[in-house]
């Protein structure tokens, strides 16, 4: 047994797996097309920011998205892991945000480049306390929302999405090997939209937490 402790898997995990395009209706929104097949990209552990710490608008960015997210805490590793057991190896879960410089990302897109720019940078990975697995017990209907300044931009439910938590691990697995304290972010449901500075963001998991963030410009 790990003598690390997995409720601050943020300190020493040692990365962050996220799935894009994997709600219908925000594919849509974006203009992309349904994917047939899970859309992968990584952030490395440089990404995550805890409550009390600003996400910082990258000076490269005139147009930084919010998307709100379930992250999946990886509890034990393994490789080409089977869907039927997959659920056996999550510890719990993170309300996450991925932060995302979208006016980057369609560039990267339309060259046909990766989108690390757009996706990777320090703070672009907020996420909330560790929450055990058995306060969600059905994480395939989970609700969840976001606010800017009080307003409601994002609300969606796990049940929208296209492909499920087993189905993800057993995919990621396959290809890169998930080890204890890694996370995934399962994708966002539509509404994403800019954010500015000074902006106050609020999301949550309904019933089950809630997390707050100021939005800053980077100044170096």
């Amino acid at each position: 047994m790990s003598s690390r402790n997995i409720s601050r898997f943020w300190e020493w995990g040692r990365k962050i797996v996220c799935v894009g395009r994997n709600y219908a209706d925000h594919a849509k929104e974006l203009k992309n097309a349904i994917p047939t097949e899970p859309v992968l990209f990584l952030k490395p552990p440089s990404a995550y920011v805890r409550e009390g710490s600003p996400i910082l608008v990258p000076l490269y960015t005139s147009n930084l998205h919010h998307e709100v997210e379930l992250g999946v805490v990886i509890g034990k590793g393994g490789t080409a892991i089977p869907q039927s057991s997959a659920m056996e190896h999550v510890a719990g879960y993170a309300l996450c945000l991925d932060m995302t410089a979208r006016d980057i990302q369609d560039e990267c897109k339309c060259k046909g480049l990766p989108w690390t720019l757009a996706k990777a940078f320090n703070t672009s990975c907020p996420v909330s306390e560790f929450i055990p697995r058995e306060r969600i017990p059905d994480p395939g209907n989970v609700k969840l929302w976001l606010k800017v300044n009080d307003q409601l931009r994002q609300s969606g439910c796990t049940s929208q999405m296209i492909f499920s938590i087993p189905y993800l691990i057993s995919y990621i697995s396959d290809f890169i090997t998930l080890e204890e304290g890694d996370l995934i972010l399962t994708g966002t449901p539509k509404g994403v939209s800019a954010v500015q500075e000074h902006d106050e963001l609020l999301a949550g998991i309904e019933d089950v937490v809630t997390m707050s963030f100021r939005v800053d410009r980077q100044d170096y």
